[in-house]
């Protein structure tokens, strides 16, 4: 049987409040829900996705992981949305600075890990994309993810400041291309939290596809009180509300990403 190739695609931007965990938790269930096996890779000390996806009990996690007191095969929670998994993020990652000080290859920690899971799955069983919330900072953290991944989702907040920092991160990318990872790629930019009411967002969307063309995905996420709501229920908005308009567009999106996906396999 040939083997399924992961995917690993890193959700980066070092402003908070974007949406990169609520996307991570959300396109991960979509992506599910065609099929996909999916690991989502909880790389934020405050632990937001594993909580957003109702992970309580952690008794392994990515810091664990990173240091090696743990294989990625112990630490994997699955989830109650079928062929999703977690790893899980506690606090401890706060300190993995300092605990990998200036050891050899303390970049490529998240990377060997992943390549120890793509050794130790069956066929029947393989994951086919990793999503990994990064923090929001470009911190060492988010340097192991870059150096891990295929690609960057960069989820983008439809607000006057939309484009500020934007540079520094596709600036970040660039370097590690150079530096670390030459086949680290831009999958695409997402706009999320749009206001239908308000012209603000609309101009923002604007500028933004003028800025970065077709890098910018055609679904747009809504604001969604929905949305909001579904993570302190420990459920993906589509599992919490399905119809509502921002499982809507996260489905949307999900199809997006196979569809860039099968071009850059094609290519």
């Amino acid at each position: 049987m040939s083997r399924s190739i992961m995917r690993v695609i890193a959700l980066a931007n070092q402003k908070g409040g974007v949406g990169k965990t609520t996307t991570a938790i959300n396109l991960g269930t979509a992506l599910a829900a065609v099929g996909e096996r999916v690991l989502i890779v909880d790389l934020d000390p405050q632990g937001n996705a594993s909580t957003g996806l109702g992970i309580d009990q952690r008794e392994h996690s990515t810091f664990d992981v990173l240091t090696g007191d743990a294989s990625i095969l112990d630490a994997k929670v699955a989830t109650h949305v079928p062929r999703l998994s977690i790893i899980p993020a506690t606090i401890d990652l706060m300190s993995f600075e300092r605990e990998v000080g200036e050891s050899s290859g303390k970049h490529y920690r998240l990377r060997d890990c992943f390549a120890e899971l793509a050794a130790s799955e069956s066929d029947d069983a393989r994951t086919t994309y990793v999503l990994i919330d990064c923090p929001p900072s470009l911190n060492l953290l988010t340097l192991n993810a870059l150096a891990a991944a295929d690609a960057v989702l960069v989820p983008l907040q439809c607000e006057f400041f939309a484009l500020e920092g934007l540079a520094q991160l596709l600036s970040t990318v660039e370097e590690i291309r150079g530096r670390l990872n030459p086949k680290l790629r831009i999958h695409g930019v997402v706009l999320t939290m749009y206001d239908q009411r308000t012209s603000l967002s609309d101009q923002v969307v604007q500028d933004v596809r003028d800025v970065l063309g077709d890098k910018v995905y055609t679904t747009v996420i809504p604001r969604n009180v929905r949305v909001a709501e579904s993570p302190s229920h420990g459920k993906p908005v589509l599992l919490y509300d399905y119809k509502c308009s921002g499982s809507q567009a996260y489905i949307q999106l999900a199809s997006e990403v196979i569809e860039r996906e099968r071009r850059i396999k094609a290519a």
